[in-house]
């Protein structure tokens, strides 16, 4: 079964995003940061604290803006760089507060 809003590309901000604004201000800082909001792509912020992450979808059609917070612990994030490209695996895992960066390329063993 596939999602309700199907999602071509998810990508990770690292600089921290203020969590009190809403949908537009989530959208002037995907557009500032990435831009512009494609259709079909998905868009992750996290607070200073990496504890709350917000995503920003555009369906094609409007914009749809989900929240997350942790009670416990806080979300694996990258602290430098710009921006990173991520696959459904490693978005996965990331939500779920799991270290996403050994998913994929990363995690796998080529010596012994």
């Amino acid at each position: 079964m596939q999602g309700l809003i199907p999602i071509e590309a998810v990508w990770l901000a690292t600089a921290p995003m203020d969590m009190r604004g809403g949908s537009e201000a989530a959208l002037a800082r995907v557009v500032h940061v990435f831009g512009a909001a494609r259709p079909h792509h998905a868009y992750l912020f996290a607070n200073r604290r990496a504890n709350r992450m917000k995503v920003l979808v555009h369906d094609g059609i409007g914009v749809w803006l989900a929240a997350r917070r942790l009670n416990v612990g806080k979300f694996v994030w990258p602290q430098h760089g710009d921006t990173l490209a991520l696959t459904r695996a490693q978005l996965d895992a990331l939500v779920l507060g799991l270290p996403w960066q050994r998913i994929g390329e990363a995690g796998v063993i080529r010596v012994l």
